[in-house]
């Protein structure tokens, strides 16, 4: 991990998103690209009339200025943060800036209450998600410690997963990190046999890993949500971080169909993080 993409709105959610990629810096020696979307006005930035174009350089001025008090902290001491402004309207242009610099982690903070629909004003982290190729951390609280001891990974073991749980191996294995996979039994039609699940299981991880040495760190959990379902595990097994796969801009994953991916971020109290399938 060599970069770290942290946007900032100046509210109290994006310092901490703030704070715990100044940890994961430190701890990986990474950079961390601080980024503030300033949404000015087309008219501002274009018009030649000099009067407007003033108006524009005092905006500019100002935000340079708030940036630099808010990025003036302690836990910033001996990390290499890079200060960036871009004139984007919608956050979903965060991917361009992420391949730009070769960012290796997004993260974001999040006010919890509205959930995954806002992150910080003027965007919807939904799109972020969608958009994003590389991965999103959610935090939602200060968080003191991001060793991440254990992880919750959530999968449905489609194929279609593979390539987004191979990502999350490889970064935590980085971070020495102990990955748990869980999948949510769910009721009715959903409802899948021991039987079925163990074969699908079996199959997914001689696709992904050539080998069964995960089986032991799998784990079924029958509940009536999936979100409800990740929550009762992740607080059964004392996880500090939840993973879940994203299906690009189709958005979350069609195993958390409807709202589910939202209220698990909403209703965890845990941060997130999404892998791009």
């Amino acid at each position: 991990m060599k970069k770290i993409i942290v946007p900032i709105d100046f509210s109290e959610h994006s310092e901490y998103a703030l704070l715990a990629a100044a940890k994961l810096a430190k701890k990986n020696g990474a950079e961390v690209l601080a980024l503030h979307m300033l949404e000015m006005s087309d008219v501002l930035l274009t018009k030649s009339d000099s009067e407007q174009q003033q108006k524009a350089m005092f905006f500019l001025k100002l935000v340079e200025q708030k940036f630099e008090t808010f990025l003036d902290k302690p836990y910033l001491k001996d990390v290499r943060v890079k200060p960036i402004i871009k004139h984007f309207k919608v956050f979903s242009e965060l991917n361009n800036v992420a391949k730009e610099h070769n960012a290796d982690l997004i993260v974001m903070g999040s006010h919890g209450a509205s959930g995954v629909k806002e992150f910080f004003v003027g965007s919807n982290t939904e799109r972020v998600v969608r958009y994003a190729d590389v991965p999103v951390l959610v935090i939602k609280n200060k968080i003191s410690n991001i060793d991440f001891g254990t992880v919750v990974f959530v999968t449905n073991f489609d194929e279609s997963c593979v390539k987004s749980y191979l990502k999350a191996v490889k970064m935590f294995d980085v971070l020495g990190t102990k990955l748990k996979l869980l999948y949510v039994n769910l009721p009715n039609e959903l409802f899948r046999s021991s039987v079925e699940i163990e074969n699908k299981i079996a199959a997914f991880l001689m696709n992904a890993d050539g080998n069964l040495d995960k089986l032991n760190d799998v784990a079924y959990q029958a509940d009536y949500t999936v979100e409800q379902g990740v929550i009762n595990y992740s607080n059964k097994v004392g996880a500090d971080l939840i993973a879940i796969s994203t299906h690009g801009r189709t958005g979350i994953s069609h195993f958390f169909a409807g709202s589910i991916g939202e209220d698990l971020v909403n209703h965890s109290s845990l941060p997130v993080i999404t892998f791009r399938i």
